[in-house]
């Protein structure tokens, strides 16, 4: 099976889309990714691959083909500027390089922005080949969620936008359920759009693990971690808000990650006092992870209160599943009901500073059995919801499913 993946993001940025690459090409795939160059989340080129590009032109078994783009850099017509390059650049010097291959399949990772999906369509066109799209991010509402952009005639040109690009795709796969009636929106009715959530992580539980030696080991406090991006979705003036709220309790708050808030995260702390309370440490591969997350006792993850994210189940949520550790989440919506119903861990509404205080304090008195019992709850979902071998078998299943009635249909052609 010859398939190509469309994606803006690929190794060595950290996105799972590497996972699943590699994955297929364990599975017997010929994979070929066309992507840009690395340059998430600081905004500026790898080092890296500055040094020497070549290292970076193979993924686990997969050719790699990036395209020039404008780095993300800093401020919003950066990020404009960079995610319309790459868009053009992927859809004319990316089919160029592409030239002479065909592929069974397409498929299109699009975590955000929308816009990668012209290469995608454009590819799909090219190639003849039918195109599966994994919405990670429902666009225009997150723009308008997180305020990037406010014009209604934006919006509506935006949707429009995502309109053109569902109707050109064969199938869609919405990381929520609740996002299957916003895309239907945009999609023509009879357009497949399937339900294929994000699978957990792999990560380590053993007890011979150790332990980050990056964080402090201070077992008098109890420990909140946050991992993963630091930006506007995430409501980081809610988090610290609710440290204020705790600053006499025994209480730290742990930040694992980047992004484009970490700046204002940092400011924010020094300007509240509270050093002592919420660490920075930074960002680290995801391979590490595991090592941090036996410094915590429970796991925050948060989103804005708007109703799109409500819809939106964080692609976090499923590897702190699988670390067997409480969750704390402050959240609306499908993902707060996944963690309610599982029994996994504590909820209180997004935005909820106070919801949030009164939760860590709950959760902090807690007795270790409990804390423990609300893991293996979360564990036990990982494994029956989100398990990685279970979600790619599947995609599997409809990438073979797609091919052979793509192959039907240009045989059905052919004969007529």
């Amino acid at each position: 099976m010859r398939l190509l993946v469309v994606t803006q993001y690929f190794w060595p940025e950290n996105f799972r889309i590497n996972d699943l690459v590699g994955e297929l090409v364990q599975r017997g795939y010929q994979v070929t990714v066309i992507t840009g160059v690395p340059n998430y989340p600081d905004g500026q080129v790898f080092p890296a691959f500055l040094s020497d590009s070549r290292h970076f032109d193979h993924y686990e078994g997969a050719k790699v083909y990036r395209v020039p783009m404008l780095p993300r850099g800093k401020g919003g017509l950066r990020l404009l500027l960079n995610y319309i390059s790459f868009a053009l650049s992927a859809s004319t010097v990316g089919i160029w390089k592409l030239r002479g291959q065909q592929y069974d399949a397409i498929f299109a990772y699009e975590p955000s922005p929308i816009t990668v999906g012209l290469p995608a369509v454009a590819t799909r066109f090219v190639k003849s080949a039918p195109l599966l799209f994994w919405v990670q991010d429902l666009w225009p509402e997150t723009l308008k969620a997180v305020g990037v952009v406010k014009s209604p005639m934006l919006l509506s040109a935006v949707g429009k936008l995502v309109a053109f690009i569902y109707k050109r795709c064969d199938v869609i796969l919405a990381q929520s359920k609740s996002f299957i009636p916003q895309i239907l929106k945009y999609a023509p009715t009879n357009k497949r759009v399937l339900y294929f959530p994000n699978w957990s992580d792999k990560v380590l539980t053993s007890d011979e693990l150790i332990p980050a030696p990056e964080v402090p080991s201070d077992p008098s406090c109890f420990s909140v971690m946050f991992a993963g991006n630091i930006g506007d979705a995430q409501d980081f003036p809610a988090i610290l808000a609710a440290a204020e709220t705790l600053k006499g309790h025994a209480v730290r708050w742990l930040i694992v990650g980047d992004g484009r808030m970490a700046s204002w995260v940092a400011e924010e702390i020094k300007k509240r006092g509270l050093q002592d309370q919420v660490l920075m440490l930074g960002r680290f591969p995801s391979e590490r992870m595991s090592s941090f997350f036996k410094h915590a006792d429970a796991l925050l993850v948060s989103l804005k209160d708007e109703p799109i994210f409500a819809m939106t189940i964080p692609s976090k949520l499923q590897t702190y599943f699988s670390a067997g550790i409480p969750v704390l989440a402050m959240l609306n919506g499908e993902g707060a009901h996944v963690v309610r119903e599982s029994g996994s861990g504590i909820t209180c509404r997004a935005g909820d500073h106070e919801g949030l205080a009164k939760a860590v304090l709950q959760l902090s008195q807690t007795t270790p059995q409990e804390r423990q019992e609300m893991g293996r709850k979360g564990r036990e979902l990982s494994e029956r919801e989100f398990a990685r071998d279970t979600l790619i078998s599947c995609l599997e299943g409809l990438i073979g499913g797609l091919c052979n009635g793509a192959a039907k249909s240009t045989d059905q052609r052919s004969k007529s």
